[in-house]
Parts: C-alpha cells; structure tokens; sequence
C-alpha cells in the first residue's frame, strides 16, 4: 500500500501525466481544448469522477469479485459521470452546452478505468483519493496548458468565457492576449490540436531529459 504522498503528487502532476506521460484520454484532450476554459471544465470535471472512483473502487475492492471487477468499476464511473454531467446541466449550462456531449463519454476515459485496477484496487481509500486528485489535476493541467496554446494562437485571447464556468467574480481572467489579432484558424480546429499536443510532448521530453 503506498503512502508517498509526495511521490503521487509528483507523478500526478508531471512524472506520470495521464497525458503528457501516459498518452491516456487523447480524445477529450484534443476535443475540449480549443480554448483554456473548455480544457479547465472538462478537467476540473473529470477530476471529480476520478477522486470519487477512485475512494468507491478502494473501498470494495475486498467484497468485488475478481472476475466481475470491470463492470462493476464501470458501473460505478458511470454513475458518477451522471450526477457530474446533470450538475453541469443545472448549474453550469452555457458551458454544459459546450461540453455535454464529452462529458458523457468520460465513463469510456482509459485514465479514470486505468486508476480504478492499477491503483485504487490495491490501496486504502485514502491514498487512492490523493491519487485520483493528483491524476486529475494533471490532467487539467494538460488541457489548460494545451487549450491556453491553442486559444492563443488561434484567436488571440486566454480564458475567454471564463466567467460561465467560475461566475462573473472570475471574468478578469478572459484577457485578450494579442489585441487586433484576427487569429489562425488552424490551431482552434482538430489539427492544430494534434500539432499543439505535439509540440508539448516534445517540449517535455526535452526538459526531463536536460533535468535528467
């Protein structure tokens, strides 16, 4: 059972980056991430789904059959990705609007499931919620980042319509990066997502390499 807190936030947030290191849950990644607030909502709600599975999975991993430990894992993503997706309907619509389809289809995210049978149902609940919250804080970090790339380059600005998923207390956050830049269209469509992404794996391997 491990308890390196440390060590699972490390490998959380940049060692084992679902994205950046593990190459996990590419679909939303380059779907959502047109913008930083796409990628900061899908992220904070898959966070969500991943720390509470994760304490589930933990704690009957003692009573769950071995041979029927995948749907019931399944089952239990599933619902949770239900109730997150219903709160975002009610209370957060503008941006419900914009991500609802891929909210749904994080019950089929290979991070969340991955977590579930390699961590969670070997460990205490404890350190299974630490890993979930450090593994969904990775990953959206990643998104941020990929959607803050994509956003500025493709129109200019960082945070737009950051005030629908945070309340309007947070509309200094929607900054307009370049004024008068009218934008290259490639980066805020699914190309310009893979070139992005790519561009930051590069750019991480090369950093833990020169660490290294």
């Amino acid at each position: 059972m491990s308890t390196d807190y440390k060590r699972l936030t490390r490998d959380g947030l940049w060692d084992n980056n679902v994205v950046f290191a593990q190459g996990l849950a590419l679909c939303p990644t380059l779907a959502v991430t047109s913008t930083a607030t796409n990628g900061l909502g899908m992220g904070l709600a898959t966070t969500a789904v991943l720390v509470v599975s994760n304490l589930l999975v933990s704690s009957v991993r003692h009573i769950v059959s071995p041979a029927v430990r995948i749907p019931v894992y399944i089952v239990l993503i599933a619902t949770l990705v239900t109730l997150v997706d219903m709160a975002l309907n009610a209370w957060v619509h503008e941006l419900y609007k914009v991500l609802g389809l891929f909210i749904a289809l994080i019950v089929v995210n290979c991070a969340i499931l991955g977590r579930a049978e390699s961590f969670a149902s070997k460990n205490s609940p404890v350190p299974s919620m630490v890993d979930g919250l450090m593994m969904g804080l990775g990953f959206t970090l990643a998104l941020v980042i990929l959607g803050g790339v994509r956003e500025v380059l493709g129109s200019g600005t960082l945070f737009a319509s950051a005030s629908l998923l945070l309340g309007k207390a947070f509309s200094f956050m929607e900054l307009t990066i370049i004024p008068g830049y009218k934008g290259f269209l490639l980066m805020i469509l699914p190309p310009g997502g893979f070139m992005a992404l790519g561009l930051l794996l590069a750019g991480k391997r090369v950093w833990d390499g020169r660490k290294a």
